[in-house]
């Protein structure tokens, strides 16, 4: 069994990996450093977690701030640390799209720059599972490697641009230790359950189908044959729990991409046949729908963030080599997208009109 040390708690995926190491075992005690403000709700999920796991284990809430020098936390905190073999989980990060340049800047690109001199500064780190994003490619196109970090032309947005420098930053640390990275598409809820804590990525046109659905015909928005990569989190969570075991893993980077994307108009075709009961008929013009979409109003009337037709029309494929030759033989795939539109839209219906599922727009 391992200690662990987990930035990004309470967030969804960092909650859903403790649930995992302690289905697998692995836990022998979990420290999490969060910011005072988040220190409450972290004690709420804590006590949620071991009641709904039936188990009992040292789970430790670390008030800190990972933008400060020694991630914030009080010295004494730090030196009774250093006496621990961690595995280090680093996923506090802003997520959001829309982001600003100088808040990204200092959460996604700092913040890693600080979690990697903590673990520069510990004596012994077993592994240090970073989670960056498949989106560091930006704007370059193609067949995307895992064996790649090749700073392209120009990014989508400043999420995508400042997790391409906090990866950098991690990839030089590949030299001095045990690193796992993580490069997720973008995540969806589990595959089964449906189950998320919000409303944001596919679920946007979601949002805009159910906001559209009084209309006798929905259109498709733009013309692509680009497709989405998209996956549940139950495949991520399964699989970064097994590679953070898995010795090959160490100094790898790898792709938890869908290995069969579908086409974006598929998709957007089976959501709308899933939430009206009716096939999607003719088309918005990608203009049009940009300059809509230029307004915030419109953009929080409909339930969609104007950055998402940027990746409506992105077309580049992940190559997921290393990840399949790392999963081989532990049964962990990546559930089929269109296979998992029912369930998720059968959690989104339900909890549609709950407003802590749907993120502020602008």
């Amino acid at each position: 069994m391992r200690t662990h040390f987990f930035t990004g708690f309470p967030g969804f995926i960092a909650t859903q990996l403790i649930k995992e190491l302690v289905r697998a075992g692995d836990v022998e005690k979990v420290y999490v450093v969060v910011q005072s403000s988040q220190a409450d709700l972290a004690k709420e999920k804590a006590t949620s977690i071991m009641k709904e796991m039936n188990v009992a284990f040292p789970f430790e809430i670390l008030v800190g701030d990972i933008t400060q020098p020694g991630l914030g936390m009080a010295q004494k905190i730090s030196s009774d640390l250093h006496e621990k073999r961690l595995t280090v989980w680093h996923l506090a990060a802003i997520y959001d799209l829309a982001v600003k340049a100088e808040i990204a800047w200092q959460v996604n690109v700092e913040g890693t720059r600080r979690v990697i001199e903590f673990v520069q500064n510990h004596p012994s780190i077993e592994r240090f599972m970073y989670f960056s994003t498949a989106y560091v490619a930006g704007k370059r196109e193609g067949r995307l490697l895992e064996t790649e970090l090749i700073r392209p032309s120009s990014f989508k947005n400043h999420y995508e641009e400042t997790k391409f420098e906090a990866e950098l930053l991690v990839e030089e640390l590949k030299k001095d230790g045990a690193v796992t990275i993580i490069r997720p598409g973008i995540v969806r809820g589990h595959s089964k359950t449906g189950e998320t804590i919000k409303f944001d990525g596919p679920y946007f046109f979601m949002n805009m189908i159910d906001k559209l659905r009084w209309m006798p015909i929905i259109p498709y928005v733009g013309k692509t044959k680009a497709c989405i990569n998209v996956v549940p989190v139950d495949y991520i969570i399964d699989a970064s729990v097994y590679l953070s075991n898995h010795e090959e893993a160490a100094g790898k980077t790898v792709h938890l991409t869908d290995p069969s994307p579908h086409p974006i108009e598929e998709i957007y075709s089976a959501m709308v046949v899933e939430l009206t009961g009716k096939k999607p008929k003719g088309r918005l013009p990608r203009l049009f729908a940009e300059k809509g979409l230029a307004s915030i109003r419109m953009q929080r009337r409909l339930g969609v963030e104007a950055e998402t037709l940027a990746y409506m029309m992105w077309d580049a494929t992940f190559d997921t080599t290393v990840a399949e030759a790392l999963l081989k033989g532990s049964g962990i795939q990546c559930a089929d997208f269109l296979e998992s539109i029912p369930s998720m839209t059968a959690f989104y219906e339900e909890n549609k009109k709950n407003s802590d599922y749907h993120i502020k727009i602008g």
